[in-house]
């Protein structure tokens, strides 16, 4: 009887906000599987999820964390991150989602831009030790009482928590959140929850725009929420479906088109703190999981461990992957390979929360690798002269520009770039070339904006250039992305050295590390005498994208 129940429930949830979304889960599908990590042999419920989300939510505004501020967390994918993005939700806090690539200046200048009143983190990640990265930039924290910090270079941040077993100098322990949430009473939380309107920012994300440093995308829980049923909706999601995402919780695709994709259709999440194709897939043998996410170089990898591993994948049906597009072959090994032959294709961006079309899990092979499918539905598209702003013929490649409740907010605290983002009828100018037919599939065909997509990171050439520009050696530096058979795009540089200076690639990446994210530091370096101009004086990137490609090609 209890299972016919379940069934009869409503499937899936829409106009709802992020912290309600789970209070609804927990009425509905209390003992359904919510999160599941197969290697700390840990499993929530949904009823278990919600208890923990609250508790955390009252401990945060013990602790001082208010509605309205922007809270960072820069952590992998630990259980912690999908609690605290609910617990968040649920006081009307920002989540501002933390690259866990990022280097010293560049979780400064984050933390400075989006005048974070708290910074959540983990003790680090690779060869990156954060809590000596947060030490380096708030030399006052050891000394700080907790949840006091007073920082001349911070004047915003008061408090720092810390995930983890270890009690680092000045920092507020996470676990000692659940112990705090005895101050505040469920009537608290609950009037607060109460107060909170589906237009609330509750989530902020970095984005390398066309140029200069990230800016911080505003997104409502009408944004994700609903963008996230209606992804989940094109995967036929019902609660009986298990995601296995190995996608970062920091991007989009991980906290809005994993999480809250699978929980506005009450299915199941398996998740792992970072990528490892072989854990992938047998996790997915292990919970017998329907759905998979990943960029294409995530699959790639993926496919490389089937030549060598026979695991079981036939629970899989379906699945998104984004980032950049798909090739055929590899499409065609996808569903061949790993029984997705309902796998999708998705196209967005963080302004657009971040679905923007998606090709139909019954779509021709060519229609999902040649296309990224159609509109979501309450999505509007449409192709522009980006000269003129005319609406193009059907099959005329222009501007993609969006439309509807996906849209973001705006960027935190910059008009300007708001303004030229959004026109003031409401149209998203996402900066892709595209063209879409008379039956409304879209073909990305190139990109107006000067932008390098590596392995689904967005990276902003500027803020490389700006780096280059201050090495003593270079007097002139130009970025660019050249393709790269397993990123998609991979970062170049063309340099010109100052007047008989001398210097190698290797020294060049030497003096990026640390100073940028690894995945920015420019991988193929090039020294040039001169760059290639347009008449008024412009630097062409396409003719030295187009050199760089025809000297790798002589050499090889």
């Amino acid at each position: 009887m209890a299972a016919k129940e379940s069934i009869e429930r409503p499937r899936a949830y829409r106009d709802v906000t992020v912290g309600e979304l789970l209070a609804l889960l927990a009425r509905d599908y209390p003992q359904n599987e919510s999160l599941i990590y197969p290697d700390r042999e840990l499993r929530y419920d949904f009823s278990q999820l919600e208890w923990m989300a609250r508790q955390i939510a009252k401990g945060l505004i013990a602790a001082g964390v208010e509605r309205g501020e922007r809270v960072a967390l820069w952590a992998t994918n630990v259980p912690e991150w999908v609690v605290l993005q609910f617990a968040l939700a649920k006081i009307g806090a920002v989540l501002v989602t933390v690259n866990t690539n990022l280097r010293g200046p560049e979780i400064e200048y984050l933390l400075k831009q989006s005048e974070a009143s708290t910074l959540i983190t983990i003790s680090g990640f690779r060869d990156v030790s954060y809590v000596d990265t947060v030490y380096e930039i708030i030399p006052e924290l050891r000394a700080s009482e907790e949840g006091a910090l007073n920082s001349v270079n911070f004047p915003f941040l008061r408090r720092v928590i810390y995930i983890g077993e270890d009690h680092p100098e000045g920092m507020i322990r996470y676990d000692s959140l659940l112990a705090r949430s005895e101050e505040v009473s469920d009537e608290q939380l609950d009037e607060q929850m109460q107060t909170q309107s589906l237009d609330d920012v509750v989530n902020m994300q970095y984005t390398s725009g066309t140029t200069g440093f990230p800016k911080g995308v505003m997104l409502t829980s009408r944004n994700i929420v609903n963008n996230a049923y209606w992804l989940g909706e094109g995967l036929a999601y019902t609660s009986r479906d298990k995601l296995c995402a190995p996608v970062p919780f920091f991007h989009c695709f991980g906290c809005v088109i994993a999480v809250l994709g699978a929980y506005t259709h009450a299915a199941s999440l398996v998740s792992l703190e970072w990528f490892d194709p072989l854990r992938v897939l047998q996790y997915i043998e292990r919970e017998r999981c329907t759905a998979l996410y990943g960029v294409p170089t995530m699959f790639i990898a993926e496919l490389e461990q089937l030549d060598f591993h026979s695991l079981d994948l036939s629970s899989l049906r379906t699945g998104i992957m984004a980032g950049s597009l798909c090739p055929e072959p590899l499409m065609r090994k996808v569903m061949d390979r790993m029984n997705l032959t309902e796998m999708t294709i998705a196209y967005g961006l963080t302004e657009a929360s971040p679905g923007i079309t998606l090709t139909s899990r019954d779509d021709s092979l060519e229609m999902r690798t040649q296309t990224v499918g159609r509109p979501l539905p309450d999505v509007e598209v449409k192709i522009v002269d980006p000269a003129t702003g005319e609406e193009c013929a059907s099959g005329v490649a222009g501007e993609l520009c969006c439309r509807g409740y996906n849209v973001m907010k705006g960027y935190y605290n910059n008009a300007k770039a708001t303004a030229e983002a959004i026109l003031k009828d409401g149209w998203l100018r996402t900066g892709d070339q595209a063209t879409m037919d008379e039956s409304g599939y879209v073909r990305i065909t190139g990109r107006i904006k000067d932008l390098i997509i590596r392995g689904g990171e967005n990276i902003a050439p500027k803020e490389i250039e700006d780096l280059l520009l201050t090495h003593p050696l270079i007097a002139d530096a130009y970025v660019y992305g050249i393709p790269d058979e397993k990123y998609g795009e991979a970062v170049a540089a063309a340099i010109r050295l100052k007047p008989s200076e001398e210097a190698t690639p290797e020294e060049i990446r030497s003096f990026c590390e640390g100073r940028l994210a690894k995945f920015k530091i420019p991988r193929h370096i090039r020294f040039v005498d001169s760059f290639p101009m347009t008449a008024s004086g412009k630097v062409q990137k396409f003719k030295l994208r187009e050199m760089h490609v025809g000297d790798e090609e002589v050499k090889g």
